[in-house]
Parts: structure tokens; C-alpha cells; sequence
């Protein structure tokens, strides 16, 4: 993990030291899952919920570094169709799997629908995780009932927890391996907060990959 990632973070945002610890855990604790062939899940409502989607698109495809595929990938595309195979090989990039569970719109109406809407997310949580994936739930006050639920699901199934949250960390704070419990009780100020720190995260684990 890149120590120099770390500190242009806390040199940026020096409110950001009291979490520091945690911080470092979060980016270790993404690479291991990464190491051990895991995935990535993610939750949040509202500003939170596109910081889930955002967090995938920094993982799913290149952030600040090339990401090419690796040659078995490439042999095999050119083996299917050798010219177009060719193209899309250049073209894709090396991806860092993670799901937002936010993005499931027909499965979260049936589920809100048929079963508790409070379940949107431990539900997918419970069909997609598996021992050693990860879980990042994301709640400005660490109290919203769809995350509770699915950080607690999340522990069941032997995921690795991180809760992205605000100075108290709320109810989830206690199911979370990691809390992140950055200084600030404003929902919007806690949402400044989350960004610079998932950006991080995102930046350190590619280091580590790429």
C-alpha cells in the first residue's frame, strides 16, 4: 500500500487524521479481499447511494493508472475473432470487481414490494456475498435501517465490513470491522469528508494492482 497516497490525503484534509487507523485498515483490508479473489459490495441512500456508484466506477475500469488486460484475456478474444479481438482487447481494461447494490432498480421494487423495504440491500447482500468479499456501507448518521440490515447481514454471510459515516457512527457502528467515522455530524460536510477518503482507497488499491 502506498504510504504517499496516505499522506497526501491527511496533508489535504488534516481533519481527516482522527481517522487515520481506520483508513489505513479500509485500503488494506480492499486489497486483501482483491488478493483473495473477492468482491466488492456496495450500499448507500441518496448522495450516499452515488458515492456507491461512484466508488464502482473508479474500480470497475481505470482510475489514474493504465490497466491493460492480461494476456490470456487478449489470446482469447483473438481467438474468437481475431481482427475485433484484437480492437477490444486494446481497448478494455484490467477491472477491480464491485457491485453497488444500489443499481438494481426492478429487483429493489420487488423486494420493497414483496418482502420489506428495509431489506433492499441485505437481501442482495444475502444472494451475492460470500466469506471473505467485502461490504462498504455508506450512512451519514450510521442509522439508516437498509444499511443496519445489511452490515448485519454482511457479518452473518462473513464478509468484511467498512461503514463510511459521520462522528458518532450510529447504530451500524457496532456491526463494522472498519468504521469510518469522520468528524463531522452535518450530512453534508460528512459527504466531504467520504470523497477524498474513498478516492484514497480507490488509489491505493490500484497502486497496489497496477
Amino acid at each position: 500500500m502506498s504510504q504517499e497516497v496516505l499522506n497526501e490525503l491527511f496533508s489535504r484534509y488534516p481533519a481527516l487524521e482522527s481517522c487515520k487507523k481506520d483508513i489505513e485498515n479500509a485500503c488494506s483490508a480492499v486489497i486483501d479481499c482483491y488478493s483473495n479473489k473477492g468482491l466488492l459490495l456496495l450500499c448507500g441512500n441518496g448522495g450516499s447511494c452515488a458515492d456507491a456508484d461512484h466508488i464502482v466506477g473508479e474500480l470497475m475500469k481505470s482510475f489514474e493508472k493504465r490497466r491493460p488486460v492480461d494476456k490470456d484475456l487478449e489470446d482469447g478474444l483473438k481467438s474468437v475473432s481475431n481482427e475485433r479481438g484484437e480492437y477490444i482487447a486494446k481497448k478494455l481494461q484490467s477491472a477491480l470487481p464491485a457491485i453497488s447494490l444500489n443499481a438494481h432498480s426492478s429487483l429493489i421494487s420487488a423486494i420493497s414490494n414483496d418482502m420489506d423495504p428495509s431489506l433492499i440491500f441485505a437481501q442482495q447482500v444475502a444472494g451475492y456475498g460470500r466469506e471473505g468479499d467485502l461490504l462498504i456501507a455508506i450512512s451519514t448518521s450510521g442509522n439508516s435501517q437498509n444499511i443496519v440490515d445489511a452490515v448485519i447481514t454482511a457479518k452473518a454471510k462473513g464478509l468484511t465490513v467498512i461503514g463510511l459515516t459521520g462522528q458518532s457512527g450510529g447504530k451500524m457502528k457496532q456491526y463494522c470491522d472498519i468504521p469510518i467515522c469522520v468528524p463531522s455530524q452535518s450530512t453534508p460536510e460528512v459527504q466531504e469528508f467520504h470523497l477524498p477518503i474513498y478516492h484514497t482507497i480507490c488509489k491505493a488499491v490500484e497502486n497496489s494492482f497496477f
